[in-house]
C-alpha cells in the first residue's frame, strides 16, 4: 500500500473535520469582508428579446464564499443605476452597523427599449397592459419581460446561488417607471416576489389622458388594485419625493407623485362619486408616514423624502430606509 505523506494526510483530516471551508474562513474574516458585497456579472439569454441579451449584476454578501447559509434576495430594475444610487457603500454601511444582513442583490439593466418593458401587464390574460403618454407608448413588452423576469431569471439565479426560495424572502426593487414594474411583478406574481420597493413609482400611467379628470378615473396602477384580489403575504414599501414635480391634476395641493401612491393606498374618490378600491380596501393595513413612524408591522408603508425629487441621489437616500424595512419584514 503506498503511503500519503504526513502533511497530506493532516490536509485530508482538516477537511473532513471542516467541510472543505478554508481555516481562516472558519476563523472568521475581517468586517470589511463580512460586510462588502462582491459583483458578479451575468449575460443572460431572454427569448422575446433575442438577440439583446440581458446584463445582470448578482452582488453577493462578503461572507457568501465562507457560509453555507442560504440568503433572501432582492432583484431591482434598472440595474445599471446600483452604483449611482450607492447600493454597496449603503450595503456595507448598514451591515457594519447590524443594521441588516446583506442579501443577494440581483441587478438587471434596462434593456434598449426601456419605455417598452417596464409597465404593466395581464399574467392571467398574458397581454400587456400599456399607456399612450406624451412620451411615446409605455408598456408595450411589460408582460413579455415581467414574465421573464419571474419565470426565467428567478429560477436560473436559484439554480446558481444559495437563495431562500420563498416568496416572503424574495423582494423586487425600482424607481420611476422601474418602480411601476416593480410594483407589477409583485402583484402579478405574488407567489415569487413576497415583498416590493417602488420610488417615486409612475403610477400616473392612464388609458384616457384627454384631460385631467379623465386622467384620474383610468389610471391603470389603480384600477389593477380595483379589480383585486388581495394578495395574501404581499408587502408594499413606496417612496416619493416632495420636491419631485409641481404637477397637481386634481388641484388638492399634493402633487400628483404623491396623490398617485395615496389614491392607490386609499382608494379614490371623486365629487361625483367615481371610486377605485384601494389597498386599504382591499384589506391592507397601511401606515402613510413611515417617516414619522417607521415601524414594520403594516403591509403597506408610505415614506415621503423631504425636498426629494426625481433623480437617483434622491432614490439614494430612500435605499437604506428600505433595505432596513425590507430586512425587517423578510426576518433573520
Amino acid at each position: 500500500m503506498r503511503h500519503r505523506p504526513r502533511g497530506a494526510l493532516l490536509a485530508l483530516l482538516l477537511a473532513l473535520l471542516t467541510g472543505g471551508w478554508p481555516l481562516h474562513a472558519l476563523a472568521g474574516a475581517p468586517a470589511a469582508d463580512h460586510c462588502a458585497p462582491t459583483q458578479r456579472t451575468l449575460q443572460l439569454d431572454a427569448p422575446a428579446f433575442a438577440p439583446e441579451r440581458v446584463t445582470v449584476d448578482v452582488y453577493l454578501p462578503g461572507d457568501y464564499a465562507w457560509s453555507a447559509r442560504r440568503y433572501r434576495t432582492i432583484y431591482a430594475d434598472d440595474g445599471q443605476d446600483m452604483s449611482a444610487v450607492g447600493l454597496v457603500s449603503t450595503l456595507t454601511a448598514l451591515c457594519r452597523a447590524h443594521a441588516i444582513r446583506v442579501p443577494i442583490v440581483v441587478a438587471v439593466h434596462m434593456l434598449r427599449d426601456r419605455m417598452g418593458i417596464y409597465g404593466l401587464s395581464d399574467r392571467a390574460s398574458g397581454r400587456s397592459l400599456p399607456a399612450d403618454t406624451k412620451y411615446g407608448a409605455v408598456g408595450r413588452r411589460a408582460h413579455d419581460y415581467s414574465h421573464w423576469l419571474a419565470t426565467r431569471l428567478v429560477p436560473y439565479i436559484d439554480a446558481h446561488y444559495r437563495t431562500r426560495r420563498a416568496a416572503a424572502a424574495r423582494s423586487v426593487l425600482g424607481w420611476s417607471l422601474g418602480g411601476l414594474n416593480a410594483f407589477n411583478l409583485g402583484w402579478q406574481y405574488p407567489e415569487v416576489f413576497g415583498r416590493v420597493g417602488a420610488f417615486s413609482p409612475s403610477f400616473w400611467l392612464a388609458a384616457d389622458r384627454t384631460s385631467g379628470a379623465t386622467v384620474e378615473r383610468t389610471r391603470l396602477a389603480q384600477r389593477m388594485v380595483d379589480r383585486g384580489p388581495k394578495r395574501p403575504g404581499l408587502r408594499l414599501w413606496f417612496a416619493a419625493g416632495t420636491a419631485e414635480e409641481t404637477n397637481d391634476r386634481d388641484h388638492d395641493g399634493v402633487i400628483d407623485v404623491i396623490g398617485d401612491i395615496r389614491d392607490l393606498v386609499d382608494g379614490y374618490r371623486a365629487p361625483g362619486g367615481f371610486r377605485l378600491r384601494g389597498l386599504r380596501q382591499l384589506g391592507y393595513s397601511a401606515n402613510m408616514d413611515y417617516a414619522a413612524h417607521p415601524d414594520r408591522h403594516t403591509d403597506v408603508a408610505v415614506y415621503l423624502l423631504p425636498g426629494g425629487k426625481h433623480q437617483q441621489a434622491s432614490w439614494a437616500k430612500m435605499l437604506p430606509l428600505f433595505l432596513r424595512w425590507d430586512d425587517g419584514r423578510a426576518g433573520r
